[in-house]
Order: structure tokens, then C-alpha cells, then sequence
């Protein structure tokens, strides 16, 4: 009889090039519903009509206010290091003439991050806003529909980020790229 020798199992780490090759290779479907954080593969769960229907508003409201000074990315990925490919629900984008064709977008590309949260609350606060500090998203906002408020990070360094604000309805909130641009949280959350 063999004896136990107190091993953990091992574990795959994958890079973001690893993560292209089996898209490619077709071990996974282009439009899988994967994010790669910290080497780690995470499903995603499925959109709920309710994620869905917010993410629609808050693209139809920055494509109207921001034309020409931003690309509106919903649902798109950053690439944010060799490890890391988040998929934000939305993502506002430094204008380019490719429209990042040739190159997804990266950290110093990213204006503001949104990340829309019926369920994945804690993941999206616990796991994402810190990673999206270390790599230093300037501004990250979490639509936390349940609880019918806007949590919004800025001034990011490794530790997290150092600014934190709640927005509940009735208020607006401005992204910071764009003080000028004000949004009724009540539009956000669709209260």
C-alpha cells in the first residue's frame, strides 16, 4: 500500500497567451464566459435580464454623453497583466483611431471600470476592485443592483484603493475622467 506523502495537488497557472492558445486550439469556445485573474480560470455566471438590461443603460448613457471623448467598451476584456484578462461589464476607453484593434486595451487605456453586481458581490469587491488597484485602474465602479447603490474606488495603489464613496438613489455620481458628466444613481440601478 503506497503512503500518503501530505502532497497538494498540483495546480495550472495559465497566462493570458495560454488562455489565446486554447481559444484557438478550440478547447474553449471564443465566447466562453471566462475570466483569467491571477492565473486562475473563473466561470462566469450567466447574465441575469436584470445585469443585462443595466449594463444596456449604462452603455446607452456614456455612448450619449461621451461620444468622440470615449470608446465604450461593455462586456469586452483588459488585459491588465500576462496573468490577469477581466472581463468588466463596462469599460470606458482612452479614444484610439483602431478602436484597439490591433491590441486589447490595458491598464494605462482604462478610464473607468464598471463591474454590474446582482449576485457576484463579493467576488467583484473582494477580488476584482483589488486587482484592479494593483494595477492601477484609476477609477472602479461597482453597481451593486440588490442593494440599490453605486460603490465607487479611486486613487489606487497596491494595498486597494484609498478613496471609497457609496452613492444610493437620488444622488448623482460623476466619473472622475469626466467631472462634467453627471448620472443619476437611480438610472444606474434602475430604481
Amino acid at each position: 500500500m503506497a503512503q500518503a506523502t501530505g502532497r497538494l495537488p498540483t495546480t495550472h497557472r495559465f497566462t493570458v497567451d495560454d488562455l489565446e492558445r486554447m481559444v484557438r486550439a478550440g478547447i474553449l469556445r471564443e465566447d466562453a464566459r471566462v475570466e483569467l485573474i491571477e492565473g486562475e480560470l473563473y466561470d462566469m455566471n450567466p447574465i441575469g435580464w436584470a445585469h443585462q438590461a443595466c449594463v444596456n443603460r449604462l452603455t446607452e448613457l456614456f455612448v450619449r454623453a461621451l461620444h468622440g471623448r470615449a470608446i465604450v467598451q461593455p462586456q469586452g476584456p483588459v488585459r491588465l497583466s500576462d496573468r490577469s484578462l477581466p472581463q468588466p461589464d463596462l469599460a470606458l476607453l482612452r479614444p484610439r483611431a483602431d478602436f484597439y484593434a490591433r491590441s486589447g486595451p490595458g491598464p494605462a487605456d482604462v478610464l473607468l471600470l464598471v463591474e454590474v453586481s446582482d449576485t457576484t458581490l463579493a467576488y467583484d469587491r473582494d477580488i476584482k476592485v483589488p486587482l484592479y488597484a494593483r494595477a492601477g485602474i484609476p477609477e472602479v465602479w461597482l453597481v451593486d443592483l440588490a442593494g440599490e447603490q453605486v460603490l465607487a474606488f479611486r486613487l489606487p495603489d497596491a494595498g486597494g484603493y484609498r478613496y471609497s464613496s457609496v452613492h444610493r438613489p437620488g444622488e448623482l455620481v460623476s466619473p472622475q475622467a469626466f467631472p462634467d458628466m453627471s448620472l443619476a444613481v437611480d438610472d444606474l440601478v434602475g430604481a
